[in-house]
């Protein structure tokens, strides 16, 4: 098992390599430049030369990016252009509002999705299952930021039940962060509610067709038992592989979502270090939530020999 782990973590370093340098080169290479955007629409030809040349931007690509590599490895992830901040500071400052909204949204989805998958599965045909199958279709169409808004207009503009937008910290109180998180989350939460119990109810679905199902119900075990030692048990591993894969889809759903509600976390950051080009924010998050996917990845293959012994490492 320490060997599997160790060469998984070892064979993350080109993928993380790849992605250094593609983010690298896709920003240098997109219209617009960052110094111009600082010196404003008054800045002269030798004020956007002398701010690159502060910013380090005036040498070659494959110098520049040595430069940050070799910051990078001693823990430095720059200073941002539009902030005047250090990176490392900045997604620290952000990192509690996009991890609340995070763990609020994937709790909430599992809580709803993986009974909904399962009482689905026991009706396979029924009202309950057409039902789902509609709403999965309905979550998968619906972009995340009109669910958002549409949320906002009933629960804050017309029954005034929480807030429209905005975060509180936890430090005060959990009352407070609770009511900001709950129309993100419920937002985000309905499309990957929608993820996680088609192929909860798929799974399971087909758990109840083999054999030892049949054995069991055979022995005069209760229907919920069946359900839950036998059927849901076996149908575990794509179950957890889709929560999995549904915590890194959140990147790209908090990027959104946060921007719709006002929070200041790192997708409202990236969104506003890419509208002001500033290169060493958008590098630094992204290269974070790559790390982020990575392990995730990594958790739910080792997470396979917990729910199934007849996988080995």
């Amino acid at each position: 098992m320490a060997a599997f782990i160790l060469r998984r973590l070892l064979s993350t370093l080109p993928v993380l390599l790849f992605v250094a340098v593609f983010v690298f080169l896709i920003l240098r290479l997109a219209p617009g430049d960052p110094a111009a955007l600082i010196v404003g629409d008054m800045g002269t030809e030798a004020d956007i030369a002398r701010v690159r040349q502060s910013l380090g931007l005036e040498g070659p690509l494959p110098a520049q990016f040595l430069h940050w590599v070799g910051e990078l490895l001693r823990g430095n992830l720059g200073e941002s252009y539009y902030f005047k901040t250090g990176v490392t500071e900045l997604i620290a400052q952000r990192l509690e509002p996009t991890l609340s909204l995070a763990a609020f949204t994937i709790v909430l989805a599992v809580l709803i999705a993986v009974p909904l998958g399962v009482i689905a599965a026991a009706r396979h045909g029924g009202w309950l299952d057409r039902a789902l199958m509609g709403f999965s279709v309905l979550g998968f169409s619906v972009p995340v930021f009109v669910i958002g808004y549409a949320l906002i207009w009933v629960f804050s503009l017309h029954l005034g039940w929480l807030p429209v937008q905005g975060y509180s910290r936890l430090s005060n109180g959990v009352g407070p962060w609770l009511s900001q998180l709950v129309l993100p989350a419920l937002t985000l939460s309905l499309v990957y509610t929608a993820l996680i119990a088609r192929v909860t109810r798929a799974a399971v679905s087909e758990a109840l067709t083999e054999d030892h199902v049949r054995t069991a119900r055979a022995k005069g075990l209760a229907e919920r038992a069946v359900l839950m030692r036998h059927a849901l048990a076996n149908a575990a591993v794509p179950i957890v592989t889709v929560i999995g894969i549904g915590i890194a889809l959140l990147i790209g759903g908090v990027v959104v979502t946060e921007t719709v509600f006002a929070i200041p976390g790192l997708g409202q950051l990236t969104v506003d270090a890419v509208l002001s080009r500033d290169f060493p924010v958008i590098q630094g998050v992204i290269l974070l939530f790559s790390v982020v996917y990575v392990l995730i990845n990594l958790l739910i293959d080792l997470s396979y020999v917990l729910l199934d012994p007849r996988i080995r490492y």
